[in-house]
């Protein structure tokens, strides 16, 4: 390993991987910044899964011991018809194809602060602020932000998430890497009018799905709201009421509890509206700047992949930066270690990661017959996509 002498480097995003990177960056003796559009870290959010391979790499940061009090430990998972009847009730394992007592499932803000608190005296972190443009030369990436003065890094990464700004000043527009996977969602709070405590109810009719999600005994709940569109609704992107709009139109008929469910939507501060889908790039790097988490590979929340990915694959891309001197040399190891693992997990999709999502009545009948059959023969082993990648170990000596 060679020395790094205080290369000056810039991370474009502070949710999950940028911190992570930055994290082991300053572990090799790299100058690090981090700029964050957000004027603060971001706290709540729908809970996410920490497996496999990424349990490691939480453990060698040594945030491993918060994120188990932090795990969510649910109880049960009851999904049910269209009248709302009870299906079938499991425990969550079973469903997700984790490890019980080792695969952990956390708020996302608990992560977050977790990854912050490890970086937030070592490295450089602008907030309220973000890149507005890149100009790339042999010296180094001159960058201009929409808030600060301009400045030069010797390298620049992209860990601003699936709808990357630097990805499309390096790359180009999304829709050329975006691979629709057929849903749109919206996520937001309401409250827990229901007596859910530590578990999660999911409704499902043909192409359409209401999920409530309890993460302790709260008086708010987690709601998810998930169905089948053949298009993408780029558009809508940008506009919250067309968002709302989209959402409530979808669920016009539904019955259940489900039209209180979309009025708590209508209300909700915190609508998050997205479309379910995952990035794939034939490179993950360009010149000096290279992308990493869901800016590279967004595997889309069908796989439960999101967050592992982003810590393993920027634990690989800090590794190689401090093998390899040459950054073209460690762009080019980064992809190719983490490529294939990468590979893996989009393909639980196509391997039935969409299982809980039927779009079509035989679909459904299929999932809920392999649901009850679930109850009485549990899974014992893991998803092998949660754990294909083996970590070198990370030894800096600069």
């Amino acid at each position: 390993m060679t020395s790094t002498s205080k290369r000056n480097v810039l991370i474009s995003g502070a949710s999950i991987a940028g911190p992570a990177l930055a994290y082991w960056l300053h572990r090799s003796g790299f100058a690090v910044t981090v700029v964050e559009k957000a004027s603060a870290l971001r706290g709540g959010g729908y809970p996410i899964d920490v497996r496999g391979t990424a349990i490691e790499v939480v453990r060698r940061m040594g945030i491993l011991p918060q994120l188990q009090d932090a795990h969510i430990d649910s109880r049960r998972f009851t999904f049910l018809d269209a009248e709302g009847s009870e299906v079938a009730s499991l425990h969550p394992y079973a469903v997700a194809g984790s490890v019980e007592g080792q695969d952990l499932e956390v708020g996302r803000g608990d992560l977050t602060a977790a990854l912050y608190a490890a970086i937030r005296d070592d490295v450089e972190i602008l907030f309220d602020d973000s890149i507005d443009t890149l100009d790339q030369s042999g010296h180094g990436v001159d960058v201009v932000f929409r808030n600060g003065q301009p400045r030069t890094f010797d390298l620049v990464f992209g860990a601003d998430g699936m709808h990357s700004h630097t990805r499309e000043l390096l790359f180009g527009p999304e829709e050329q890497f975006h691979r629709y996977l057929g849903y749109c969602f919206a996520l937001f709070t309401m409250p827990n009018t229901f007596g859910l405590a530590r578990e999660l109810t999911l409704w499902n009719t043909p192409g359409r799905a209401v999920a409530l999600y309890a993460t302790g005994h709260h008086d708010e709940l987690h709601a998810f709201l998930n169905f089948h569109r053949p298009e993408p609704p780029f558009e809508a992107l940008r506009n919250p009421d067309a968002q709302r709009d989209l959402v409530a139109t979808a669920f016009a008929d539904a019955g259940w509890e489900v039209p209180g469910i979309v009025d708590a939507m209508r209300d909700a501060e915190d609508l998050f509206f997205d479309m379910a889908g995952q990035i794939r790039m034939p490179s993950w790097s360009s010149g000096r700047v290279a992308l990493v988490g869901d800016a590279a590979y967004a595997p889309s929340f069908l796989t439960g992949q999101g967050s592992s990915l982003a810590l393993a694959g920027a634990y690989m891309l800090a590794n190689a930066l401090a093998t390899q001197r040459d950054h073209a040399a460690a762009f080019a190891a980064y992809e190719h270690d983490t490529r294939e693992f990468v590979a893996m997990n989009h393909a639980l999709v196509d391997n039935g990661g969409a299982a809980l999502f039927p779009t079509t009545a035989r679909a459904l009948e299929q999932r809920n017959a392999m649901l009850r059959d679930l109850v009485t023969t549990p899974p014992t082993t893991p998803r092998p996509a949660h754990s294909a990648l083996t970590l070198p170990e990370f030894d800096p000596k600069s």
